[in-house]
């Protein structure tokens, strides 16, 4: 048995912050040594993460903001930066974004030991350990995305509190109650203001987007194509812009684009207030509120790009009728065909068939279950985009 090994079960058996991270010191973002006494006592997140990876990029703001939300109020809590990059630029440029240390970059050694400890297979891991080195959450990614610096000390009790709290805060939800958290009750449209209350009984989009976002700018227009059709047929549905731009100008813009409602520009506070509240993660999303004030779905975006108008009001037996439908229609669809899009013959699948959530290579929006499928090569479009086929099976389903 090595020395290092013989090191390694020895603070193995000691517990402790040595039992996990068996090493002289760690690195500062400054690049300064930190003596690993410092962590003692401490519960103790291993993030490991990548400069390249996006999802990684995304949630080092929400993990930073909760660490020093933390450290403001002297909880007993430290984060090791565990890197995945594959160059020391890399990591360095990385490193320098956070407050927290990191094993060296040079220590391939313990970076390989710690990924294979904690089964690391995908990123961002957030691996929370307590003082004695005990596994608290094996991944805690999802709950800082979820409730930020609220999440610690990150244990089951906790995480049941929270869980709970959540459950009786949307069981209480109301129009009203939701736009409470910007203060002033109303929004804008048509430069005037407009009161939530004269909002309550109808469904209700919260539309959360940004002027320089390339796929906001693409949803914004099916959107409204679909939000002016509702409202020519009396339906009681409004959409309130929610915006994520960084600037006021943006801000502006983007409401000229748009023919419903706004909530007033404030510098993004009550926006990020709302995106908290409805775990926002990307843009475009479309939250729909029904009648009740209750939430009717996060997932108004790929409904709309699924079904158009007629996914109003967006319900759970809405989408269900839909779906029986699409059952109904796929049943006069040939069996395969060949797309002028795609090389190889095409199969018709459903969710019950290998079919399930994808991107339609034909017009780039989401589909569901349904599709003409390439098993070769994954190509993959919706029945309604095979239309346009140079020739397809004499065959039909059912």
């Amino acid at each position: 048995m090595g020395r290092e090994t013989e090191m390694e079960e020895e603070a193995r058996e000691n517990g402790g912050v040595d039992s996990v991270l068996p090493m002289a010191s760690l690195i500062s973002p400054s690049g300064n040594e930190v003596q690993l006494s410092e962590l003692e006592g401490k519960i103790i997140g291993l993030y490991f993460a990548a400069n390249w990876y996006p999802k990684c990029e995304a949630f080092t703001p929400a993990l930073t903001a909760a660490y020093h939300r933390l450290k403001e109020h002297g909880a007993g809590f430290e984060v090791v930066f565990v890197s995945c990059d594959e160059s020391r630029p890399s990591f360095e440029r990385f490193h320098r974004a956070m407050p927290w240390p990191a094993v060296p970059f040079g220590d391939i050694g313990c970076k390989k030991r710690l990924s294979e400890r904690f089964q690391v297979e995908g990123i961002p891991r957030l691996v929370v350990l307590a003082p004695d080195g005990e596994v608290i959450q094996p991944d805690a990614v999802e709950l800082v995305h979820r409730y930020g610096d609220r999440a610690f000390p990150f244990t089951l009790a906790r995480v049941a509190e929270l869980e709970a709290d959540e459950q009786r805060k949307f069981a209480s939800q109301t129009l009203e109650k939701i736009f409470s958290i910007n203060g002033k009750g109303y929004v804008n449209g048509s430069q005037q203001q407009v009161p939530i209350s004269s909002l309550v009984g109808k469904t209700v989009g919260l539309y959360f987007s940004a002027h320089r976002c390339a796929p906001c700018i693409k949803f914004t227009a099916k959107l409204a194509a679909i939000y002016i059709n509702l409202k020519g047929k009396a339906q009681d549905f409004e959409i309130i812009y929610i915006p994520m731009d960084k600037e006021e100008d943006g801000y502006l813009q983007s409401c000229s684009d748009m023919p419903w409602l706004a909530l007033p520009y404030d510098d993004g506070a009550s926006s990020g207030a709302l995106a908290r509240y409805f775990d926002v993660r990307e843009i475009p999303m479309l939250v729909v509120v029904g009648p009740d004030g209750k939430t009717v779905t996060r997932e108004g975006r790929n409904l709309v790009n699924l079904y158009f108008d007629m996914a109003f009001p967006f319900t759970d037996e809405q989408i269900r009728l839909l779906q029986e439908m699409e059952d109904e229609a796929a049943k006069g669809y040939p069996t395969s065909l060949r797309h002028t899009g795609h090389r190889h013959e095409l199969s018709i699948v459903s969710d019950k068939s290998g079919g399930g959530p994808y991107i339609c290579c034909e017009c780039e929006e989401q589909g569901l279950g349904w599709a003409y499928q390439c098993i070769a090569c994954g190509y993959e479009i919706h029945l309604r985009c095979g239309r346009d086929m140079e020739g397809g099976s004499a065959g039909s389903i059912g």
